[in-house]
């Protein structure tokens, strides 16, 4: 009886059963509770990413073919150089090829009759001559090939290589060889009006995407090959 009575004596706490407020299971919960949702946002995420990739790829290989299929460079059209035997002389430094000599002379007669007086500036340019224009002018002016092809063809992307290119100015207004302001002089307008009678057209207009415009560069196309030379380039105007 006494051993009882000493252990009534003392108080023996109760087990408390406590429930730990755990930050990091509190987390996980929520986790696998929006899980399927951010699968599904990523998924969406990814499916449109790798659709995008594939639109721009798609787009890259077009550019390419549309490339590749031109043969341009810096927009310029390739032109095989004429073969020596078809040139001739029609002024001291200027020739052009056989083909377009007599239009070309009869035109400038025509528009004397009228009184306008044509003077050619160039005609027929070897590839290493244009080389020499292109990359020495470039450095001089100190220009980007992209800029200076704008005015000038690289070599071997230049229509006077064809013998079927000239340039012509108003002999009357020299200032104006060479410059936009050509298109105000009155060989100009006569040019406008009357060169497709002999067979002559403008290359480069005011609405060219890829080279700037040149009132003063006219090619011919009155002849068999002349009209195939310049095929491609009339399929692309």
């Amino acid at each position: 009886m006494e051993l009882n009575k000493d252990i009534d004596q003392f108080e023996i706490p109760l087990a408390k059963r406590t429930n730990l407020n755990n930050p990091n299971s509190t987390l996980l919960k929520k986790l696998l509770v929006f899980s399927p949702f951010l699968f599904l946002i990523f998924s969406v995420a990814a499916l449109r990413l790798i659709r995008n990739i594939e639109i721009g790829s798609l787009g890259n290989i077009n550019v390419q073919v549309q490339t590749n299929h031109d043969h341009r460079v810096l927009g310029h059209l390739p032109y095989a150089e004429i073969p020596k035997e078809k040139l001739v002389l029609i002024e001291p430094n200027i020739q052009v090829h056989i083909d377009m000599r007599d239009s070309l002379l009869d035109m400038r007669d025509a528009a004397k009759k009228n009184g306008i007086y044509l003077v050619f500036l160039s005609g027929y340019r070897s590839i290493n001559l244009q080389n020499e224009i292109f990359y020495s002018l470039k450095s001089l002016r100190n220009q980007e090939a992209a800029e200076r092809a704008r005015v000038s063809a690289p070599p071997g992307y230049s229509e006077h290589s064809t013998g079927f290119a000239i340039d012509i100015g108003d002999a009357t207004q020299r200032e104006t060889d060479f410059e936009t302001e050509f298109e105000n002089t009155d060989a100009f307008k006569w040019l406008i009006k009357n060169a497709a009678k002999f067979h002559f057209k403008l290359s480069f207009t005011r609405d060219n995407k890829f080279i700037d415009y040149e009132p003063w560069h006219w090619r011919y196309e009155g002849s068999i090959e002349a009209l195939k030379v310049f095929e491609n380039s009339n399929r692309k105007s």
